[in-house]
């Protein structure tokens, strides 16, 4: 299995910057990719920043996306657009981890906008369409939206057996919702039409990425047989 680390601006993402990147597993290959560090969006005097990912896994084919979390400061100004593209006989575990604000420093996402589009296919056929709007008037109170937390996340799995997977993780969390971790996050777990789709809200990101990574070591363990160590350089 090759470990793939990508190396993003290291003094973040501004107003006006534009990045785009391509993801390719070939049949019979095996990548994780993650990133050393998280990536920071920051505030914008108007410019929009644009981000376009394209994942695409090939018959056979193993692809795992595990960066660390996206940082939007107060006043980030972002479009992002992501297309993931897997065989019906491929392996495909992604997430996307988001804080928005700074509530470390108390700083809500008060100002700003994000905008998301995201389409998952299944042997060119589409299975999921949603956009993500957060920020100017979007309702990131409400219960239909962020709930007030600062941290949300959506990870998604395509493999042959992901209604077996996704009910041993409706398992799991439900014998865990009364741990710690759970104090202070909303996490659930669905499957439909061939991909399953776990969502998560929560008061820090590092709450929701551990519970995450347990997510993906379990299913990691579901596939092979064995639990994975995280990457290393996760521990930099």
């Amino acid at each position: 299995m090759c470990h793939i680390y990508l190396l993003h601006p290291p003094g973040g993402v501004v107003g006006g910057d534009q990045l785009s990147m391509q993801c390719y597993s070939a049949s019979g290959s095996h990548a994780l990719l993650t990133t050393p560090g998280a990536t920071r969006f920051y505030r914008s005097g108007g410019k929009v920043a644009k981000l376009n990912q394209t994942f695409v896994v090939d018959s056979g084919a193993v692809m795992e996306w595990l960066p660390l979390e996206s940082i939007a400061f107060p006043g980030t100004r972002l479009d992002v657009d992501t297309d993931i593209r897997v065989a019906s006989d491929a392996c495909f575990f992604g997430w996307d981890i988001w804080c928005v604000g700074r509530p470390a420093n108390a700083e809500q996402f008060d100002k700003g906008l994000i905008k998301g589009k995201s389409r998952i296919f299944i042997d060119d056929r589409l299975v999921l369409t949603e956009r993500m709007r957060i920020g100017e008037g979007s309702g990131v109170s409400k219960a239909a939206g962020l709930r007030d937390y600062p941290v949300t996340a959506n990870a998604y799995i395509v493999c042959s057996d992901g209604d077996a997977l996704c009910s041993s993780w409706q398992d799991m969390l439900e014998e865990e919702k009364d741990s710690d971790d759970f104090q202070s996050a909303v996490v659930g777990a669905s499957y439909i039409d061939g991909l399953t789709v776990v969502r998560g809200l929560a008061e820090n990101t590092e709450t929701m990425f551990r519970i995450f990574t347990r997510l993906w070591q379990h299913a990691r363990n579901h596939w092979q047989g064995q639990t994975p160590g995280v990457p290393r350089i996760w521990l930099v």
